[in-house]
């Protein structure tokens, strides 16, 4: 073979081996990550160690940690989280503070064990949102006044009423769905410009939305005055309204039909003896996944099975110490305490726990736990 056949058959080579490489190349998974404070995350890194000191949690540990006991950094999962300004390989510390985790990184963590593929998790989440006005999806409309705010509203009459009527509707219409637009333009963002956020994308592969997971509850679920009959069965049917809207504009929003959806279904208080409140929240939160329109393709996972039984009491002995500052006073204040909470309680707690009951207690091992059921959710529609 001469030397100008053999090049040009090495280069035809070369130009092949390029062509069926880029046809067999997937495009880029895309998961949105989408909600308030408990997606932002609220578990301690600190609280990590808690974890393996529970049998049915301990594997989980070890996928989250390296050789070193370091949190693992994932290779073909990157994130981006505009609201905060960072992106990079998807690690621990994605959250709004640096120092605490959220769902994502064991769901992260999970997809990619399961997919030979890139990923890439854009996280859009503020604490302290509601459904009803701050991520209002566009078809449900102008926000309507409960039959509560309509009765008491006007007269300013009742506990937590806005002293100025005109100027607070004036404002609720400022922040209806402020947050919806903000999250769809974020999201639009990214996707214009994924390079910018995940170095490796190659254009030429492209990308495809995966999926989406909403994690958010709180403020609709606290909120007597939007939800005045929350203790009646029907008392939360707005939630479960809204969140139809929701699914739908998200997918119009993002041309994606059919986007895989997974509803984060508020789990505080865990599953002991939850209040009929509660049981009716849960219960408007996962009819959307009941509903024939979206059969097989949204899928409501509880995080109630997460919730740290251990924890609890010790955070409500620990709030009652907290009430009683100011109150009581040197020896008075450690006697009481001593009497409240025992030292292996508080060592218990600080190995565990690190924030409130709404944000789960702070605890990285119910956040992983729940971003892992998350994964496995997604997973499962994936495969269907």
């Amino acid at each position: 073979m001469g030397n100008k056949i053999r090049i040009a058959f090495v280069a035809f080579a070369i130009a092949g081996f390029g062509f069926f490489s880029a046809a067999d190349a997937k495009p880029l998974k895309v998961y949105i990550l989408a909600g308030q404070s408990n997606m932002e995350g609220q578990g301690a890194i600190r609280t990590f160690p808690a974890i393996g000191d529970d049998p049915t949690a301990a594997p989980l540990l070890k996928e989250m940690l390296d050789e070193d006991g370091r949190p693992v950094v994932c290779e073909k999962v990157w994130i981006t989280y505009p609201a905060v300004n960072r992106h990079g390989k998807l690690t621990a510390g994605y959250a709004f503070h640096e120092t605490n985790i959220g769902p994502e990184f064991t769901f992260g963590l999970y997809m990619q064990k399961q997919h030979d593929e890139p990923i890439l998790l854009i996280k859009t989440a503020w604490g302290g949102k509601s459904l009803h006005t701050d991520f209002r999806p566009p078809s449900a409309g102008p926000y309507i006044l409960s039959s509560y705010q309509k009765e008491h509203y006007p007269k300013q009459q009742g506990h937590g009423i806005p002293k100025d009527f005109e100027k607070w509707k004036a404002e609720k219409v400022e922040a209806t769905g402020h947050y919806y637009r903000l999250m769809i333009a974020d999201i639009k963002k990214v996707l214009a410009d994924i390079e910018s956020v995940y170095p490796q994308y190659d254009p030429n592969q492209g990308y495809e939305l995966a999926g989406f997971l909403w994690f958010q509850g709180w403020n609709d679920y606290c909120d007597g005055h939007v939800y005045p009959a929350g203790n009646q069965p029907d008392g939360y049917d707005l939630y479960t309204e809204l969140m139809t809207h929701f699914i739908r504009d998200v997918r119009n929003d993002l041309s994606s039909p059919m986007l895989p959806f997974i509803i984060g279904v508020f789990g505080v208080r865990g599953l002991i003896d939850p209040d009929e409140k509660t049981v009716h929240f849960r219960q408007a939160m996962t009819a959307p996944a009941e509903m024939p329109e979206f059969k097989d393709n949204v899928v409501a996972v509880p995080t109630a099975p997460y919730w740290d039984e251990t924890l609890e009491p010790i955070y409500w002995k620990r709030r009652r110490v907290n009430e009683m500052h100011g109150k009581l006073h040197g020896a008075e204040m450690a006697a009481f305490k001593a009497r409240t909470i025992t030292p292996e309680e508080e060592a218990l707690w600080e190995r565990g726990g690190s924030n409130g009951d709404y944000h789960y207690l702070g605890s990285a091992k119910t956040y992983a736990q729940i971003g892992r059921a998350f994964a496995e959710a997604m997973l499962k529609m994936e495969k269907n």
